[in-house]
């Protein structure tokens, strides 16, 4: 499996980790993948791709690892990215659009005006026929994806920055500063309310029922989404919590967490005595400023994928827009000093991922040796 973590300083981080006894995590490759610090990350079972403010969204062949080119179909940061199996990709951005892309050829098959603000999160259903969005609009926005059109609107009385189906899709929550609030799917009403003390940063459904959230402390927290109530708290790291993913691997839950510290950690979580604080697996610093993490499994399963016709988003429309972007935004100074937008056309040639600066740096001592 691959820790895959993006940060501030524009590199995306890939370290491989296997499990054992015990768990060992070694660097793979560092790569300068944006022009500005990356904001999101998502993969599948066979790319990688990540967000940036540089507006432009990077797709990784993790099987060859090469680059496999770049989607430039927004005007403003990338603020969020989630797969539909390994056919389909949507995208959220800061200019108000949702854009969903087929992953076999990299089109545009839609782009939604999704908000009158930003988008800041978007969640697909389980099943692939709907999606949910929240902006800076104060709207919650449910969208039928196999018409590619919005499906409806809720008022919010605030912003809400983070939204997230339960694995089942009979239930979302949505996360407005330091509260999560729990819908229930069939009445679209809140059925319980999760407060804790800093902002919200990140959650992660570990199983329908169970919540962990992390916020901008060092505490991750698991919650009952039933009650509300804490099931476990523990100190994860010297620094906030930025990210956190979970899987199933041959029967053990692993928990993955990325914090603004630099480290990525890997947890053991045993679901029968969810009370007790998760065994650390295994660690490893990046000495960067983490903000977007992901695990890719390389043998995952594509159970998402053909899930009949009906879960397929928005085919209709797949003439309405052009295929990869192949065109660049790159900025320049005019003789006043203020900067100027250029187009220069780019081939989203396969070039290798860099090996980590470790390895370059061994290679380095050893030709000076010689």
């Amino acid at each position: 499996m691959e820790l895959v973590a993006g940060c501030y300083e524009q590199i995306l981080f890939g370290f491989t980790a296997r499990p054992g006894e015990p768990w060992t995590v070694t660097p793979d490759f560092t790569h300068h993948a944006h022009t500005a610090s990356l904001s999101a990350v998502a993969v599948n079972s066979k790319y990688v791709v990540t967000g940036s403010r540089d507006e432009s969204i990077q797709i990784y062949d993790m099987r060859k690892k090469v680059e496999h080119g770049a989607l430039l179909q927004h005007n403003g940061t990338i603020t969020c990215l989630e797969f539909y199996g390994t056919a389909h990709l949507l995208s959220g951005s800061e200019d108000g659009l949702i854009c969903i892309w087929n992953t076999k050829r990299w089109e545009c098959l839609k782009s939604i005006k999704a908000h009158k603000g930003q988008v800041t999160s978007l969640s697909i259903h389980p099943s692939g026929k709907l999606a949910l969005s929240v902006g800076t609009d104060k709207t919650l926005r449910t969208w039928n994806l196999v018409e590619g059109r919005s499906a409806f609107i809720k008022n919010l009385k605030q912003n809400a920055h983070i939204i997230k189906w339960s694995p089942d899709g009979k239930k979302y929550v949505t996360v407005i500063a330091n509260k999560v609030d729990i819908y229930k799917l069939d009445t679209a009403s809140i059925i319980g309310t999760i407060t804790i003390e800093k902002r919200i940063s990140s959650i992660r459904f570990i199983t329908d029922s169970v919540l962990a959230v992390a916020g901008d402390d060092e505490i991750i927290r698991f919650y009952s989404c039933d009650s509300q109530k804490c099931l476990c708290e523990f100190k994860a790291h010297e620094n906030r919590i930025k990210d956190i993913c979970s899987f199933e691997r041959e029967g053990q839950h692993v928990i993955v967490t990325a914090s603004s510290d630099g480290y990525i950690k890997v947890w053991n979580l045993d679901l029968n005595k969810i009370e007790n604080v998760p065994s650390l697996l295994c660690e490893v610093s990046t000495k960067a400023r983490l903000t977007c993490l992901a695990v890719w499994l390389d043998q995952a399963s594509e159970t998402k994928e053909n899930c009949g016709e009906a879960a397929t988003p928005a085919e209709a429309n797949e003439t309405e827009k052009p295929s990869v972007v192949k065109k660049k935004k790159v900025c320049g100074m005019n003789k006043s000093g203020k900067l100027l937008k250029q187009r220069r056309r780019i081939v989203p040639a396969k070039r290798k991922l860099e090996a980590p600066l470790q390895k370059k740096k061994k290679k380095q001592k050893q030709n000076s040796s010689e």
